[in-house]
């Protein structure tokens, strides 16, 4: 199930992903190993998918494939979907993943988080399992993701996200933080709880969130009914 593909962005797509593009043509090839230190929590929802039997999964900004490699190996059967707007971080999933069994089942796409098709991009109606993990901090209309993100979801599946919190209980380290995160246009969402609790009353969703590490980090999974 390898592949590629691309979508036409529009105007305003192409000024985030030439801005994406010039953060992360050189991060690209330390990503992986310095970001695994503060993106506390990405493991942890990897561990909470529980993918179905041959289900289909799907991640918005998956940046190196770090995080769907991790799924493909916990959910043997899965089938992978990750999209990008960055093709410089497309450029080291696809290499991360050629040389891997993973690559069967994988296809990527270069794609807006706010405005993709399913189909499209990857033949799908819509998706079992769809995660965003530290992606809507670095997503202009990031309400919008996740807007876009819960309507891929099939009947009964499941949209999972895990970003930065407000560091409520860490005062100390808070404005260190945001400080430092802003020059990677980096924002931590702080309605992010509300936001998804108005999307599931809207959409008639179950929603749960959960503040993690002293509220370092949010995490909210989203029910499709």
């Amino acid at each position: 199930m390898s592949g590629a593909a691309n979508a036409s962005l529009d105007t305003h797509s192409t000024g985030h992903a030439s801005r994406m593009d010039g953060i992360y043509a050189v991060q690209r090839h330390i990503y992986d190993v310095t970001r695994k230190y503060y993106l506390l929590g990405r493991d942890r929802l990897i561990e909470r998918l529980d993918v179905p039997l041959g289900g289909t999964v799907l991640e918005v900004g998956c940046g190196t494939a770090r995080n769907l490699m991790l799924a493909g190996q916990r959910y043997g059967k899965a089938r992978l979907y990750g999209l990008d707007i960055s093709a410089e971080m497309l450029k080291t999933a696809r290499a991360k993943l050629a040389d891997t069994p993973l690559i069967h089942r994988t296809a990527l796409a270069r794609a807006d988080a706010t405005d993709f098709d399913p189909m499209t991009l990857f033949g799908q109606e819509g998706f079992d399992r769809v995660f965003c993990s530290y992606t809507l901090s670095m997503i202009p209309d990031w309400q919008g993701a996740i807007r876009m993100a819960s309507g891929a979801l099939k009947p009964g599946g499941q949209l999972h996200i895990v970003d930065f919190g407000q560091q409520q209980r860490l005062p100390g380290l808070r404005p260190v933080l945001h400080a430092w995160l802003a020059s990677f246009h980096v924002t931590p969402r702080a309605d992010l709880f509300d936001v998804c609790h108005a999307l599931a009353d809207e959409r008639g969703m179950h929603v749960e969130t959960r503040s993690l590490y002293r509220d370092y980090a949010r995490a909210v999974v989203l029910t499709r009914g």
